[in-house]
């Protein structure tokens, strides 16, 4: 059977582009080898007799465009964070207050004892605004050339952010330890990098703060899956053809797509074949040997039957765990945490970061819970996926006790104090490292980005999901400018079709 385009792959990604193909009247046909699509940004119920929808993976949309979202008229809502972070220093600590601007400032005169980060912050982002409004409206176009975005966006900007390390930047905008992590955690989400000698920490960090031009990193109501679920609905309505436990396992440059289901192994062709897959995983399905990627982070996800109590007893643990909050990511921590990973060794003290999305958004939780049950999704930076390749479950299980020994270190009380109990007896914790993404999700190394990230331009042109067989394009997160929860790799590899 012959279609115009195939789509390996139901991630969002891949939805995002059936939806528009579909809609642009494209015979689509979509294979997904899971019995479900959305691949990385779904929810879930993993603990027995818990009813919380938990976005196991995936967990903030900030890079997913507000055009997307018109275009293909997706009931979905983005609901804004009033807390944007809170990092604990000793028994006080740094709030970011959105809604309130004399609090910050407040805040940051306890922490760093004079206003000069302040000021120095408020210059900074005041950069990366103009940055973000800039670049965000080029990613849905053919790729700017790298002269043209160093003109858009100043010189100061392209030294700060592009030419020279993001760390050295840091360390030139601010004096305060705290102060300079609070930053670099954007430069080292799912990025192995360090921030002072290596441009990929500043690639890692552009995706992290450029988003619909606001930088905003929202929680999607209902969770993941409501993501992926709207992409499902509009792809579907508009004609796509969908197939789950449909395996890829070949791919051949004249568009054949050949894979394997329940009822054995099966031959389609497309025009076009649109692969939602990491780019290592391409290479195994067409016959060449991959680079393989390395991904860099533990994913713990929990229930709460309460929040824990802060040192700081100024601030509301509402207000401290609705935002982003730290756990010992300042500059000197970051930095010692990624010399024990390189050299093979589990952090001490490893850097996480923990949000409490059912603050935001109580409809994740089943109605017997709210009131009664918070959910803590934690991300843990610097834990690739070479620490759990000996012994994989010795590794997670000191991973996450590392992990819960520095949590506890910038808390008043024990966490495990506030974990709920599953019906079975169990406490409501889930551990995700490297090597479980890669079996459990098919993610080669585990890289949540399926590569490392690129600079969002390209003297070559084109969109960025060319690959060196005119049939097949890339639409997934290995797409240049691919990466996060977007749907920008899936509408730039169907614009590439689209567009004369």
């Amino acid at each position: 059977m012959t279609y115009d385009v195939v789509v390996a792959g139901g991630g969002h990604n891949g939805l995002v582009a059936a939806a528009y193909l579909a809609r642009a009247g494209r015979r689509v046909l979509v294979l997904e080898r899971y019995d479900h699509v959305g691949g990385l940004a779904i929810s879930a119920r993993p603990f027995p007799g818990v009813d919380v929808r938990l976005s196991r993976y995936s967990y903030l949309v900030s890079l997913l465009p507000g055009a997307i979202v018109r275009d293909l008229g997706l009931d979905l809502e983005l609901r804004r964070r009033r807390y944007a972070s809170y990092t604990p220093k000793g028994d006080t600590g740094l709030l970011v207050d959105n809604g309130d601007e004399l609090r910050t400032a407040a805040s940051f005169r306890g922490v760093t004892g004079d206003e000069a980060d302040l000021r120095a912050w408020k210059r900074f982002y005041g950069m990366v605004s103009q940055v973000a409004e800039t670049l965000a409206p080029t990613l849905l176009h053919p790729l700017r050339q790298q002269a043209e975005i160093e003109r858009l966006v100043g010189p100061e900007a392209w030294r700060d952010l592009f030419a020279q390390p993001i760390g050295e930047t840091v360390d030139q905008y601010f004096g305060d330890d705290t102060v300079r992590g609070v930053v670099l955690t954007d430069a080292l989400i799912g990025t192995f990098a360090d921030p002072a000698t290596d441009l990929l920490a500043n690639r890692c960090f552009l995706y992290h703060v450029i988003g619909n031009g606001t930088g905003e990193w929202n929680v999607p109501v209902g969770g993941m899956g409501a993501v992926s679920g709207a992409l499902e609905a509009a792809a579907r309505s508009a004609g796509a053809e969908i197939r789950t436990g449909a395996e890829i396992v070949g791919i051949s440059p004249s568009g054949e797509v050949t894979f394997r289901s329940d009822d054995g192994e099966h031959t389609v062709n497309g025009r076009h074949v649109l692969v939602n897959l990491p780019p290592a995983v391409l290479d195994r399905v067409m016959g060449r040997t991959p680079e393989e990627p390395e991904g860099a982070q533990l994913k713990v996800n929990m229930v709460l039957s309460r929040l824990p109590r802060l040192k700081d007893t100024s601030v509301d643990p509402r207000a401290a765990f609705s935002g982003t909050f730290h756990i010992n990511e300042g500059r000197d921590q970051l930095a010692a945490a990624y010399a024990q990973a390189a050299r093979g060794e589990i952090p001490g003290l490893p850097p996480a970061e923990v949000y409490c999305h059912s603050l935001t958004d109580p409809s994740i939780l089943g109605p017997e819970l709210r009131g009664k049950a918070e959910t803590m999704t934690l991300f843990g930076l610097h834990m690739p996926a070479r620490l759990f390749r000996k012994n994989p479950e010795k590794a997670r299980k000191m991973a996450l006790d590392a992990t819960f020994a520095s949590m506890n270190a910038v808390l008043a009380e024990p966490i495990q104090d506030c974990l709920l109990t599953a019906a079975d007896g169990t406490p409501c914790v889930e551990v995700k490292t490297p090597v479980d993404l890669e079996q459990d999700a098919g993610l080669p190394g585990g890289h949540i980005f399926h590569t490392d990230l690129s600079w969002p331009y390209a003297d070559a042109g084109g969109w960025g999901v060319e690959t060196e067989h005119e049939r097949i394009l890339l639409c997934g997160a290995g797409a240049r400018r691919g990466g996060g929860v977007s749907g920008i790799g899936g509408h730039n590899a169907a614009m590439a079709l689209l567009t004369p």
